[in-house]
């Protein structure tokens, strides 16, 4: 009897001090290697919030630096539509070279929508694409079109023909004046605060990757990694092409996306075009700002 409970002893004995070693070496591991804890991660209620940089590589390995600074991701409304709908513009960065990428400004042609939506998700996952940059992007710059299905905004008017660019032509069509529309105005407001090193624009349906400007190089660098071709189309009078290209010298390409873009789904199109539109957010002109854009509070 007395050599079993001798036996039972060094059993509780042996166990205790496994179960401290494990105390110990949780405590070593938890003091050396502080990575090795859950990260944590913050989120606003508000839709201006400040996204973690680790959190964002929850959902997907990276290979970055943990230690990266969080990552801004900033919403706004940039203006309203003809009939009252907000065009909505998120900002995600805070570097010195600004990019804006919009898509859907003629409402028929949508399938951009989905893509800046799901590039945006792309960029927080991965903040490093975004260093040194402030990418502006507009999902829906004609709500009511895209509403409506039709090219023109609520009032009739061709948004891609209504910019202040040299070879302007009024019309009813086109607007009586530049700028008529709330739409175009709100465009031309983004350009004139955030000053974008270059610009994308995503259409439909012609199949190519044109370009205004100074943008041959932003156009071949698009290119190169989807099955879009570059094909110089020629200037339309008031785009938005001939207005940032011709008018004010910003390289801007035309993303025309083919006909059947808004028959695939989300998976698809990132697929086929997402690699362009992160080309499009790596590169840059070869002169940059040097200064970085105020936040807007």
């Amino acid at each position: 009897m007395e050599g079993q409970q001798n036996d039972q002893s060094r059993e509780r004995d042996v166990a205790i001090g496994c179960a401290l070693l494990v105390t110990a070496a949780a405590v070593i591991t938890a003091v050396a290697f502080p990575s090795a804890l859950p990260p944590q991660a913050s989120f606003n209620d508000r839709e201006n919030r400040l996204l973690d940089s680790q959190a964002a590589r929850d959902t997907g390995s990276t290979g970055s630096d943990s230690r990266l600074a969080p990552l801004l991701v900033q919403r706004e409304q940039l203006g309203l539509s003809a009939r009252g709908e907000p065009i909505d513009l998120v900002r995600i960065g805070d570097g010195p070279i600004p990019i804006l990428i919009l898509a859907s400004i003629h409402g028929n042609e949508s399938a951009g929508t989905a893509l800046l939506i799901r590039l945006e998700r792309e960029l927080q996952r991965f903040p490093e694409l975004v260093d040194e940059r402030s990418v502006f992007l507009i999902p829906m710059a004609n709500p009511d079109g895209v509403a409506l299905n039709q090219r023109f905004n609520a009032n009739g008017i061709d948004l891609n023909r209504n910019f202040p660019a040299d070879n302007r032509q009024n019309s009813l069509r086109f607007g009586r004046e530049a700028l008529s529309e709330p739409e175009a105005r709100a465009i031309h407001g983004a350009i004139e605060a955030f000053a974008p090193s270059h610009i994308v624009t995503l259409h439909e349906p012609l199949t190519c990757v044109d370009y205004d400007g100074p943008a041959e190089s932003l156009a071949s660098a698009m290119s190169d990694v989807c099955p879009l071709p570059v094909r110089k189309l020629g200037s339309r009078p008031g785009s938005l092409g001939s207005y940032a290209g011709l008018t004010l010298g910003i390289p801007i390409v035309t993303f025309e996306l083919p006909r059947n873009a808004r028959d695939l789904n989300d998976d698809q199109l990132w697929a086929l075009y997402g690699s362009a539109l992160i080309a499009a957010v790596r590169w840059q002109p070869t002169a940059i700002p040097v200064t970085a854009l105020p936040v807007t509070p």
